[in-house]
């Protein structure tokens, strides 16, 4: 079942800049997608348009089957949002911020929830702390266990764990992961790819306003995923011997290092052949490894695609 649904959607400002230029996105009930991109790119603008934070120009978003702008109440009930910017008030208590957030959706007071909600959020023994007296990396709990105190089916992460300890980021994936068990839909905006490699059902690129690929993170990996062949040499090399001049191989700045890059879905990769050659050479081979690239390196790719496309 689609939970989100973005048809078309476009975001002009005064002035004529478009951070928005035709985004179609489908997230379904229950998985985690990870929305990676560049500074500028139109993340944040993205999940504002989706909470009805800001207005599209053109285009429709729902959640649930409620549009975000014709149905606004029951399309924003279904969501939590964790912002980037830490906007809390500052004299108030940690628990009194979580249980009136809850209030403003109309709902009763649970304070079973909440407290488990804190708990799970490293917070509980500062409920009664106010705001003021946290540390930033704990006013960052605050914000999650807000967007959380209302139940949403639908949250929102942007950036949550950008500037914070390594404890928090422990924490919150434990929270994400419990509430993907619980049927939650979890779009993720972060710029440590590795946690989005780590935890996320399907990854998107978007840059420049535009979506460049939706796709299951581990067929992503599979189908662009490029491998690299490092041969670790016994004695450094000056040059390539011509022989393997076929093979288009890099040489290590120091000469003891030899990489050859491959296709990991091809039929035949050639591996066998260079290694033949390699021998018929002479070479001493003291170490041979095998290095897959990250989603980080295929994320890079995709925007230097973009940005030459763009210039041509």
């Amino acid at each position: 079942m689609a939970m989100v649904e973005i048809d078309g959607v476009k975001k002009r400002y005064d002035g004529g800049f478009e951070a928005l230029k035709g985004v179609d996105l489908t997230i379904e009930e229950g998985e985690i997608l990870a929305l990676l991109g560049p500074n500028g790119a139109g993340k944040t603008t993205l999940i504002s348009a989706i909470c009805g934070i800001t207005i599209p120009t053109d285009g429709t978003i729902r959640i649930g089957g409620h549009d975000v702008v014709t149905d606004y109440r029951a399309a924003r009930s279904l969501v939590g949002l964790v912002p980037q910017e830490i906007n809390l008030e500052p004299f108030e208590k940690v628990m009194n911020t979580v249980r009136f957030s809850r209030g403003l959706f109309g709902l009763k007071n649970d304070d079973a929830l909440l407290e488990d909600i804190l708990r799970k959020l490293s917070l509980w023994d500062k409920r009664d702390s106010a705001v003021k007296e946290l540390s930033g990396g704990m006013k960052r709990r605050v914000l999650i266990a807000k967007a959380l105190s209302h139940e949403p089916r639908v949250l929102f992460l942007d950036e949550p764990t950008a500037g914070v300890d390594v404890e928090l980021r422990r924490d919150m994936w434990e929270v994400v992961a419990d509430l993907k068990r619980q049927g939650v839909t979890i779009i993720l905006t972060t710029h440590y790819i590795e946690e989005a490699e780590a935890i996320a059902d399907r990854v998107g690129v978007i840059n420049k306003g535009r979506i460049l690929l939706v796709e299951d993170k581990d067929a992503l990996m599979v189908r662009m995923g490029q491998k690299e062949l490092r041969i670790e040499l016994g004695e450094p090399l000056s040059a390539i011997p011509s022989a393997l001049s076929e093979f288009g191989l890099t040489l290590s700045a120091d000469g003891t290092r030899l990489v050859y890059q491959y296709d990991s879905n091809a039929e035949r990769t050639g591996i066998g052949r260079l290694m033949a050659s390699v021998s018929a050479e002479g070479l001493v081979v003291r170490d041979v490894a095998t290095v897959q690239n990250s989603l980080e390196d295929i994320f890079v790719g995709l925007v230097h695609d973009q940005q030459q496309e763009d210039a041509a």
